[in-house]
């Protein structure tokens, strides 16, 4: 699971309440306006600290946010649009069965502490990441993988249990990043990979500072910026205190859509609001009572009023779903209209399920403001259907991911899900839903090793309308990435296929 990395402030907050927090930000952030002085230099907000540096083998999306591209790469990428394009891999061939996927890989590649990368080191990366130890998050992309081997230095034979139809997708994500057997081990707080910047510092609480690696491999490629620096800020008043006097460059991510619109005013910035795959969902523990008969659940969904809720929670900003699946996501079937809003059904469902006078229940939010918003609108909209919900605040990502996650002691959640086409996660057994569908398993499976197209495309529209009947967890709507930066910066990511602050065709512009 990746978990998104968001945080905001309520809506309707005065303006004179923002004007002294700016004050107050500046204040203590020391804003000089020294950022842009060095056009080879470039500081970058995050809301959100990653707890580690290294993305295979931890969840939250903040990791990837820092290192992915910038530090490691894979065997192949995911572009800006969302394609996937070589890497280390200059090129593979599949066999006819779709089994047997032979990765070319480049010459003269070599990890920031001088390590060469070659078949070995990638070899050691996906055995890792798919071994008996590992804590890669997303282990289960590995698991249909049988052997991987090394015949010489520049080969790599990757041999399959069962075709995968989005297998050189995968291997272009952050968790699938090679890595080097003497530096593993380290990598979450000294990262060794082979991009183009290479690991300088990281002052926890505050900063993470990379430089540009004169040695890259790829000369045509590299990057411009000679130093790039990731600032970490929660509080919204304070992201837009470092915009506004310079102390920080970008935010890819603002996290206040209500004072956004003020910056889209604002000629000495750039403001764009991209496409992300970050899916806002309320998921329920399907082995509790009542949350295991689907009639609640789906009573539940019609008592939500999707378009509502994203005014309510994101300002506007966001665009409703009716399953685990974006719009700019392949195969995509809008199922809004499974289970639209509609609270007297809602209130019938609930009485045919036993439950005429309602039911109360806890929702764990986690404590990042958007997540607080989302749970108190879906608190409101519930009441009217005679459901009592009783907000918990809960640390995250420490005590959620132990609680939830982990322990699955809950009733109902709020969460972002980041990791793009992860629709898979309602077939992993023992995921923190605890859903259990046969009918679900079957049409994700044939879509997952479907060899053309076309089955592909008919077996994911199966998928998405089974989850939006069966419902094992509210679907709310797909946030966007609103992005702010200095007007004279070009080269950041309008759209967010993966999550990541990829800088390195970031420059500044005269």
């Amino acid at each position: 699971m990746a978990m998104a990395s968001r945080t905001g402030r309520r809506t309707g907050f005065h303006a004179a309440r923002l004007g002294r927090g700016l004050l107050v930000a500046a204040a203590v952030l020391g804003l000089g306006g020294t950022a842009e002085a060095a056009k080879d230099r470039l500081v970058v907000g995050m809301p959100v600290e990653p707890t580690g540096l290294d993305p295979t083998v931890a969840a939250p999306v903040s990791i990837g946010q820092v290192t992915w591209q910038n530090v490691y790469q894979g065997l192949t990428r995911v572009d800006r649009h969302g394609k996937v394009q070589p890497q280390l891999a200059s090129g593979w061939t599949v066999s006819s069965d779709g089994l047997v996927y032979t990765f070319t890989l480049r010459d003269g590649v070599a990890f920031h502490d001088g390590a060469p990368f070659n078949a070995a080191a990638a070899k050691f990366s996906l055995d890792r990441a798919r071994g008996a130890d590992s804590t890669n998050p997303q282990k289960p992309y590995f698991e249909p993988i049988a052997s991987v081997d090394a015949p010489d230095a520049k080969t790599l034979v990757v041999t399959l249990k069962r075709p995968v139809s989005d297998l050189t997708y995968r291997l272009g994500m952050p968790a699938a990043v090679m890595v080097a057997p003497n530096s593993a081990d380290a990598n979450r707080t000294t990262p060794v990979g082979t991009g183009p910047f290479r690991f300088k510092a990281w002052a926890k609480g505050d900063r993470v500072e990379l430089e540009r690696f004169a040695d890259y491999w790829d000369k045509a490629h590299a990057p411009a910026l000679a130093q790039v620096t990731f600032r970490f800020l929660a509080d919204p008043q304070a992201q837009a205190a470092a915009l506004r006097a310079g102390d920080v460059d970008a935010f890819p991510e603002f996290s206040a859509p209500e004072i956004y619109t003020d910056f889209q005013k604002d000629k000495k910035f750039s403001t764009v609001v991209g496409n992300t795959e970050l899916k806002m969902v309320a998921g329920m523990n399907n082995a509790r009572k009542p949350f295991d008969d689907v009639r609640v659940r789906q009573a539940l969904m019609m008592a939500v009023d999707r378009k509502a809720l994203v005014e309510g929670a994101w300002s506007g900003f966001g665009t409703p779903i009716g399953s685990h699946y974006t719009p700019n996501d392949p195969g995509f079937v809008d199922t809004t209209g499974v289970l639209p809003y509609d609270p007297a059904k809602a209130k019938a469902l609930l009485a045919q399920a036993g439950y005429p006078n309602g039911f109360t229940f806890t929702l764990k939010t986690p404590q990042m403001a958007y997540l607080s918003r989302s749970g108190e609108v879906l608190q409101a909209m519930l009441a009217d259907v005679g459901v009592t919900v009783k907000i918990e605040p809960t640390e995250f990502p420490a005590k959620w991911v132990q609680e939830v996650f982990k322990d699955k002691a809950y009733d109902m959640t709020v969460m972002t899900h980041a990791e793009p086409l992860d629709i898979d996660i309602y077939a992993r057994p023992n995921y923190y839903f605890n859903y259990n569908s046969p009918h679900f398993n079957a049409a994700y499976t044939a879509a997952a090793t479907a060899t053309d197209d076309a089955a592909r495309t008919k077996a994911i529209g199966e998928a998405q309308r089974i989850l939006a009947d069966e419902v094992p967890a509210l679907f709310l709507f797909v946030m966007p990435k609103l992005g702010v930066w200095n007007a004279k910066v070009e080269g950041l990511w309008e759209s967010e296929p993966v999550p990541s602050n990829d800088v390195t065709e970031v420059r500044w512009r005269d």
